[in-house]
């Protein structure tokens, strides 16, 4: 399998026309009066179950009780959203950790404010009719993946630690949305994915169950998607970036309290919005990513440098960071949630 640099189209700059620029943010008023900053939040990609408590919060009044008006916009990948957040085109994205990492490398001036999905939701997923059990069972399988991203970098370390080798499997190589297709026409046997993504939309589509192999339960754990902001917003309005960190954290904390809600207020969301029942399945596997070992009892989005460390370990081996460095340098402890 050919692997590409997860860094490789980093330095086009994506324009955002929606976004405030980045620090010194546009001044609105709430219905009571209130003065709030227009804040705009990038999100990885359209909007599906992982996202429901960045819309809770907002219809909960949350981000409006710490003088936020919150403006939600889709995103076009990690990798951009990493790109437009590091040049100040969004105040805040919503990105994976691994796209972070190698942005900071490339010299994006970017940093994480703490990652929310602290278990990783990386997977093989399949139809449960193909009767894979075990990472061994994988031996001759095609694979759906995309060249580049974070998966497939990861997917060789995967193997080597469950007993196999690169060659075990065949990789069919296609952009996202491709993988999908590919294990539904039976082009492919398993997609590399997000449990917490494309799984629960295959199998409403198919309407034949679907099972996973998941790197966390098999060897393999690093940090996932988490709120990230631009040196400049950091530097020119920390108050914003802690009330926003707050916020979010307290969005995230009252959607876990009231999943099915917080799922029901992304109604009208998006024009791709997934199904009821996706977002719904979508959102349950998300729950369930939120807490490391060392996190468990701590409000959503506290981060530990140990955890922070071990992540940078596995993406300095898979080559995604050719020149690790501590984990300040990729996450502003000082704006963080506090344990």
């Amino acid at each position: 399998m050919k692997l590409r640099t997860l860094a490789a189209g980093l330095v086009p700059l994506l324009v955002l026309t929606a976004a405030c620029g980045g620090g010194g943010s546009e001044k609105t008023t709430s219905a009571s009066g209130k003065e709030l900053d227009r804040v705009t939040l990038t999100l990885n990609w359209y909007p599906y179950g992982e996202h429901a408590p960045f819309y809770y919060g907002k219809k909960q009044g949350i981000y409006e009780k710490h003088g936020i008006d919150l403006q939600i916009q889709a995103g076009q990948g990690s990798q951009k959203t990493v790109q437009a957040t590091g040049a100040g085109q969004t105040d805040f994205g919503w990105a994976d950790t691994p796209a972070l990492l190698a942005g900071v490398g490339q010299g994006i001036p970017v940093k994480s404010l703490g990652v929310f999905l602290q278990i990783t939701p990386a997977s093989l997923q399949f139809f449960t009719e193909k009767n894979i059990k075990t990472p061994a069972d994988l031996k001759g399988k095609l694979i759906a993946g995309t060249a580049g991203d974070a998966l497939s970098k990861t997917f060789p370390a995967f193997l080597q630690k469950n007993g196999m080798k690169e060659s075990d499997v065949r990789i069919q190589n296609t952009d996202p949305a491709g993988k999908i297709a590919a294990v539904m026409s039976g082009q492919a046997d398993a997609l590399l994915g997000y449990a917490s993504d494309q799984g629960p939309t295959m199998q409403d589509k198919s309407g034949k169950p679907v099972s996973y192999l998941r790197f966390s339960e098999l060897g393999l754990n690093f940090y996932s998607n988490g709120l990230i902001a631009g040196e400049r917003m950091l530097q020119s309005d920390p108050d914003l970036a802690k009330r926003m960190v707050t916020a979010t954290s307290e969005a995230w904390a009252a959607a876990e309290r009231s999943p099915q809600q917080a799922v029901d207020s992304m109604q009208g969301a998006s024009e791709q919005l997934p199904p009821a029942k996706v977002l719904t399945d979508q959102f349950s596997t998300t729950l369930t990513l939120l807490r490391t070992d060392a996190t468990q009892g701590k409000a959503p989005g506290v981060n530990t440098e140990a955890d922070w460390k071990e992540t940078i370990d596995v993406f300095a081996q898979a080559g995604v960071i050719p020149d690790p460095k501590p984990p300040a340098d990729y996450w502003d402890a000082g704006a963080a949630m506090k344990g």
